[in-house]
């Protein structure tokens, strides 16, 4: 009986532990909207980018511990609604879109709206959809390559480009976010068994950059990974037309 109570409160305890990543995460999410009122926006970037590790451990670790539970799942989505949905418009909003009225409001709160829909449809769908693939761009990604953009620029007063191209991310990302294309997930990735030197020399090289410049290297992987939807869904298109069989009345005939 001692045994079986004993192993009960490690069972607990295991679950605080992807949990404490979690609020790991909410804590650097409401840390760089305080750095990004005192102008520190680089460092707010920075912070939501750490926020994402920490949001992918969490559920990697509850994974590998079997410690995953619905009450796990709610509080990770609650979490990464502020961290990568309210954090990144807000910061958008202060970092140079003031200047556009109600409209430097609205978009930022349409980015809002499409994470909290993302996660919302992510809780549902978990169960029921292919699990090496995200259905629409998940919420990380899409705050980091928008905080790529206040990380690179600084608003320059009488030029809107800089402003304009972050209007045109919040909206672009969000629509990805609330949209059927598919992104890999990377949860098949098992890290345990044994992998080929080839694979090793490029996670090495990867590190390696990393270590050289991480901002860069890290924003230019969120905008690579989020430009993957897109870009996938036109090759697959653009294989599925070319095997498709041609009639026989259009078959040798002029286009035109």
């Amino acid at each position: 009986m001692k045994s079986h109570n004993r192993d009960g409160r490690i069972r607990r305890g295991i679950y605080l532990l992807p949990s404490l990543f979690t609020y790991g995460n909410i804590i650097l999410g409401f840390y760089a909207c305080v750095r990004g009122l005192r102008g520190d926006f680089q460092t707010a970037a920075i912070l939501i980018v750490v926020a994402g590790f920490l949001d992918t451990f969490d559920g990697r670790i509850a994974r590998m511990t079997k410690t995953e539970s619905d009450f796990g799942k709610e509080f990770d989505s609650l979490a990464d609604v502020i961290t990568f949905g309210v954090a990144p418009a807000f910061l958008a909003h202060i970092w140079g879109l003031r200047q556009f009225g109600r409209l430097g409001w609205l978009i930022p709160v349409f980015f809002l709206l499409c994470a909290a829909t993302r996660l919302a449809r992510f809780n549902v769908q978990s169960r029921t959809v292919d699990s090496r693939f995200f259905v629409g761009l998940p919420t990380p990604p899409a705050a980091a390559a928008t905080a790529s953009i206040f990380y690179f620029l600084t608003p320059v007063d009488g030029s809107l480009w800089p402003s304009s191209l972050m209007l045109g991310a919040l909206i672009f990302n969000g629509g990805l976010m609330v949209s059927t294309f598919r992104y890999l997930s990377f949860k098949q990735l098992d890290l345990t068994r044994r992998w080929s030197y080839r694979n090793a020399l490029l996670i090495g090289v990867f590190l390696l950059l990393v270590a050289y410049n991480p901002p860069t290297v890290l924003f230019s992987a969120a905008v690579a990974y989020v430009l993957s939807g897109p870009a996938g869904w036109l090759v697959g298109r653009a294989l599925r037309h070319r095997a498709r069989p041609k009639s026989p009345d259009t078959e040798g005939k002029v286009p035109w």
